[in-house]
């Protein structure tokens, strides 16, 4: 049997001057790598990798991370869009929502699920596991590559999608 990765959307809203510190050098922080352990632990996901996004950093950033739980170390970055609906005017902060139609990104564990072929090439279903994300399957919220996303940081934001990162 195939296990599922987790993937696992967060925002930072605030962190202490040693918080801020581990987040320049791993940008994945480790209170969200002891909660996607404790999760899977026992599960049938997945033990040795995860996939974290830090929509904390700018869109032109990497924050996109595989993360190796095993070795605590990150072994992929990338750049990654979120939804058009998340934007604020006049922020760099984003709105997140679990509403169809919002074109907004939405926040929590995901399992990575089935790949397909589509109008974006090939994709991975998304199921969301908590209350911030369980109409993701609904809302057709899948991870696919995005002609208009750099492969390398730029100052530059990213562009926009309907929802999916």
């Amino acid at each position: 049997m195939m296990k599922h990765f987790i993937f696992l959307f967060l925002i930072l809203i605030s962190c202490s001057k040693a918080e801020s510190r581990q987040l320049n050098s791993l940008n994945v922080p480790q209170a969200k790598i002891s909660e996607i352990k404790n999760y899977i632990k026992g599960k049938e996901y997945n033990q040795k990798l995860a996939v974290f996004i830090n929509f904390k950093i700018p869109s032109g950033k990497y924050r996109y991370f595989i993360y190796n739980l095993k070795k605590n170390t990150i072994v992929q970055q990338a750049v990654v869009s979120h939804g058009s609906g998340s934007v604020i005017p006049k922020s760099d902060a984003l709105k997140f929502s679990n509403v169809e139609g919002s074109y907004q990104s939405s926040l929590g564990k995901y399992a990575i699920g089935e790949s397909y072929v589509g109008k974006f090439g090939k994709a991975y279903r998304l199921k969301g596991l908590d209350s911030t994300n369980s109409n993701a399957m609904q809302r057709a919220i899948v991870l696919h590559s995005y002609g208009c996303i750099p492969d390398l940081e730029s100052q530059t934001p990213a562009c926009l999608s309907l929802g999916c990162p």
